[in-house]
């Protein structure tokens, strides 16, 4: 991830139409980011989709809230202007970890995912819209703290 500049992140869809302008995805975003509060995710298995090229991610334990947040931009967008992958019913909630796997080291990092047997919390506290490559925010929202302890 070092590679896009880019903190850890949830992908909800990518628009490569050019009938779908900057403001357009950024009051989707507004609109999906409304009400919702900071987001706890715990990850206990690493993943890959075998691309080309490679690329790891993390699944999440408990995918109700991305999910709901996927809805909302997609019910704000037409999901035929989206990225297969990221349509509804293809979507699969993830985290990734690393694209551009090299050839040489698929193994290893398949190895990895298989072996993986840990348990991470992270608090996403932020919903962006950005257009890549390169990555460029053009839209923030910062989500308040939970009530719920």
């Amino acid at each position: 991830m070092r590679t896009l500049g880019y903190r850890p992140h949830f992908t909800f869809a990518i628009y490569d139409s050019p009938a779908i302008e900057e403001e357009t995805a950024r009051q989707a975003m507004l609109l999906a980011a409304t009400s919702e509060v900071q987001l706890r995710v715990e990850f206990r298995r690493v993943r890959w989709f075998v691309g080309p090229p490679l690329v790891l991610w993390l699944e999440p334990v408990d995918d109700a809230a991305l999910r709901r947040w996927h809805a909302s931009v997609s019910a704000a967008i037409d999901p035929a202007y989206c990225r297969l992958h990221y349509r509804p019913g293809q979507w699969t909630p993830h985290c990734t970890l690393g694209t551009r796997i090299i050839d040489g080291r698929h193994h290893d990092a398949m190895a990895f995912a298989g072996s993986f047997d840990r348990s991470i919390s992270v608090l996403f506290d932020v919903a962006d819209c950005v257009v890549f490559p390169p990555v460029r925010v053009v839209a923030e929202q910062k989500l308040p703290a939970s009530c719920v302890p």
